[in-house]
């Protein structure tokens, strides 16, 4: 399906804009354009993005020690972002939805008689306190095959029926999502579940991830380690979990529109009346996205108070610099919620879109994490270079816009892969280019990174990735400098028209059927 000239109703704000015609002025020079671009990106400084951030921290010191959606100190956080936004004339709406909560409210137990054993409750993990034989399905693999390979749990028949005392599935990571090893576990009667991990390099450690939606069992994660000893020795363990679980909790995306308004006319030409401003390609909006809510373990300084941060930032800067009033296509800013419990504000955004209105959205750039401490310069991999998957076309253009602007300034950068762990998600399965500049999360920094970024090989990039320590210690100025300055780049170069294709016109449009299968629901693991 070709893209549209349609209504900007693409907006998921109320009221639709005037059907622009297609645009026939020539777009601004280069040198216009970079010059327009760089006033923004001299207006974004460290210190206004720590401005917000201590805000962000200042919040969630008051509600609890988090800033997570369908609690207070998403709702503060977001007051704070509009209160900022308006006074700076946009306008700003709240997209609410309902979404499945979920927090633990206590510690975790998982205890035999030899001591306990450390692990990780699932997110949607039912609650409860289980006592019972430890029982592993019919096909667990050990020792683990050099490439994953387990189907444990997987299908029914891999579990032989519960006994009627109580009893505790065991079941290997791999092959079919967490979700589906739980349900099966569950209708062969077991009153709670613990998944080792595969054993493969990379899955040895505690496994953690997402059920996807509340279950009525406790469910927890082990090493490949402590699950291979609870498999071959017979065992009794209890399970203890104390959780909150609301489907049908509140929350919201806040949306902030800033149409383009080309209006820097000039005065009369040589015997000529005064030349009109070009027309503003309303059927190319810009989508700038970040996630604002936090896990409810923290406050979320980095994760993902930096992304939000920073691009609140380059909307106030917009503004006051006066290239707002320059731009050749919409920008929409937007903030997404209950990012960290699987995508599900930008997941819904999109799937309220109707095509037409997909069709009038020209690219997404996503920033969530611009502060790690121990940081990297990435940037989504677009075209698939490198390796991992593809984004629609157009998306190798947005990651060359940022390569671009590190490289003048004789500044490495490496590419990350498309691996659904943030809110371009969506954008993408819909058929919509994306990227963005990320600063690392909970991967492992080379001896080569550190050489040409500095910090410390062998530990993460964020060591306080998901944890009450994401505060404004852990922010790494430096990152927020590079990181910030690239971000406010790219979003005013393609607002003030900087085309992703040869002929400046659009590709074609075309909705893609399927989501792609990512092991990863943002920073969750499915499978």
């Amino acid at each position: 399906m070709k893209r549209l000239l349609c209504a900007a109703a693409a907006a998921a704000l109320a009221g639709g804009l005037v059907a622009a015609q297609p645009a026939t002025a020539k777009p601004p020079k280069p040198d216009d354009r970079a010059a327009q671009a760089q006033k923004v990106v001299d207006g974004v400084t460290v210190n206004g993005i720590l401005r917000h951030l201590r805000q962000f921290q200042v919040i969630a010191n008051a509600h609890d020690g988090n800033r997570a959606s369908g609690l207070p100190g998403h709702e503060a956080s977001a007051d704070y972002i509009e209160t900022q936004l308006r006074r700076a004339g946009y306008q700003v709406e709240r997209q609410t939805f309902t979404f499945p909560f979920f927090q633990e409210l206590a510690p975790s137990v998982l205890r035999t008689d030899a001591g306990d054993i450390e692990h990780h409750t699932f997110t949607y993990s039912g609650g409860g306190d289980v006592t019972g034989a430890v029982v592993p399905t019919n096909d667990i693999v050990i020792p683990a095959t050099p490439e994953p390979s387990s189907t444990s749990g997987c299908e029914a028949s891999d579990f032989d029926a519960a006994p009627e005392d109580p009893a505790i599935a065991l079941v290997q990571r791999g092959t079919c999502d967490f979700a589906v090893k739980v349900e099966n576990a569950v209708a062969a009667g077991y009153d709670a579940v613990i998944v080792m991990n595969e054993g493969n390099p990379g899955r040895t450690d505690i496994a953690t991830g997402t059920l996807g939606a509340p279950q009525d069992v406790p469910v927890v994660g082990i090493s490949y380690d402590d699950g291979v000893a609870l498999a071959e020795g017979a065992v009794t363990v209890t399970v203890t979990t104390e959780v909150e679980s609301d489907p049908d909790r509140e929350t919201f995306n806040l949306i902030a529109e800033l149409p383009a308004r080309h209006q820097h006319a000039k005065g009369p030409g040589k015997g000529k009346g005064p030349k009109k401003p070009p027309q503003v390609r309303e059927d190319e909006a810009i989508v700038v996205g970040a996630h604002l809510d936090s896990v409810t373990e923290g406050p979320g300084i980095n994760d993902n108070g930096s992304g939000s941060a920073g691009i609140l930032e380059i909307a106030l800067q917009l503004s006051r610099t006066g290239v707002a009033d320059r731009l050749e296509r919409p920008v929409r800013f937007a903030w997404w919620g209950a990012e960290e419990l699987g995508l599900l504000g930008s997941e819904h955004y999109v799937a309220s879109l109707s095509p037409d209105e997909l069709g009038s959205i020209y690219a997404n750039l996503n920033f969530d994490m611009i502060g790690s401490e121990n940081y990297v310069r990435f940037l989504y991999d677009g075209d698939g270079s490198a390796g991992g998957p593809a984004g629609p076309p157009g998306s190798g253009e947005i990651r060359d816009i940022f390569a671009g602007f590190f490289e003048r300034q004789g500044l490495a950068w490496e590419p990350t892969e498309f691996d659904g762990r943030s809110d371009y998600g969506p954008f993408i399965a819909a058929g919509i280019p994306a990227g963005g500049v990320f600063s690392g999360a909970d991967g492992m920094k080379t001896e080569q990174e550190a050489q040409i970024y500095g910090g410390t090989a062998g530990e993460i990039y964020d060591s306080c990735y998901h944890q009450l320590c994401d505060d404004m210690t852990a922010i790494n100025t430096n990152a927020l400098h590079e990181l910030g300055d690239a971000a406010a780049w790219g979003v005013a170069q393609l607002g003030l028209g900087q085309p992703l294709y040869p002929d400046m016109s659009r590709a074609p449009y075309s909705q893609q059927l399927t989501t792609p299968d990512f092991d990863y629901k943002g920073g969750l693991a499915v499978r």
